[in-house]
């Protein structure tokens, strides 16, 4: 148990920052915790696809010397439990096709990784 209270109050701050842990307005004791039990449960179903992405994907290439140019395809950054959350949010609505969202997402993330190289390039310095 010692060392585990720093991370539960993270996972709490991460619940409610992404996805609405602290958002009921029950006032009642089996409403609220219908809500939290639903909120984990879509973390808990985020989280472990996230994981089951990261499993099937080899990471991103970084530099090993500050002078090194980027290689040419950086790949995609890891799929996330918040990108997760965002794409299927997008999905279930229709302001765009799901053409569109994957598209962005896809530009979004490759963005990312080419950011996350040069960021660990600067650090070699």
């Amino acid at each position: 148990m010692t060392g585990r209270r720093w991370t539960i109050e993270e996972d709490h701050g991460f619940g409610k920052d992404h996805f609405g842990f602290d958002q009921f307005q029950n006032r009642l004791h089996t409403p609220i915790m219908r809500h939290i039990v639903l909120v984990m449960a879509a973390l808990a179903v985020c989280a472990v696809t996230a994981a089951d992405a990261a499993a099937g994907t080899t990471p991103p290439p970084r530099p090993t010397h500050p002078s090194e140019p980027p290689p040419a395809d950086l790949g995609l950054a890891r799929l996330t439990v918040v990108e997760i959350k965002r794409l299927y949010n997008l999905a279930t609505r229709a302001w765009h096709s799901l053409e569109h969202h994957l598209r962005w997402s896809w530009w979004r993330r490759r963005h990312q990784a080419r950011a996350r190289w040069y960021h660990y390039r600067s650090r070699l310095t």
